[in-house]
């Protein structure tokens, strides 16, 4: 592969990667507004983190930060 070929597919890689944590924020950030009312209508923190895939500790490390922007 030349070199203006491999830039290319490292400039794309780049704006994948990009893409992908813009995905995985808004993700989270999804994820943290339903556990939040999850909590609120009393379910249990491990019921939550049972359907969430995170520990008990996760959870809580999710409801304590704050939204990203």
């Amino acid at each position: 592969m030349n070199e203006t070929a491999v830039i290319r597919k490292i400039n794309a890689a780049a704006r994948q990667r990009v893409k992908a944590d813009e995905a995985k924020r808004e993700a989270t950030d999804f994820l943290r507004t339903y556990c939040r009312e999850a909590r609120k209508g009393g379910l249990p923190i491990a019921r939550i983190a049972a359907e969430a895939g995170l520990s008990r500790q996760g959870v809580y490390d999710l409801l304590a930060e704050r939204r990203s922007s």
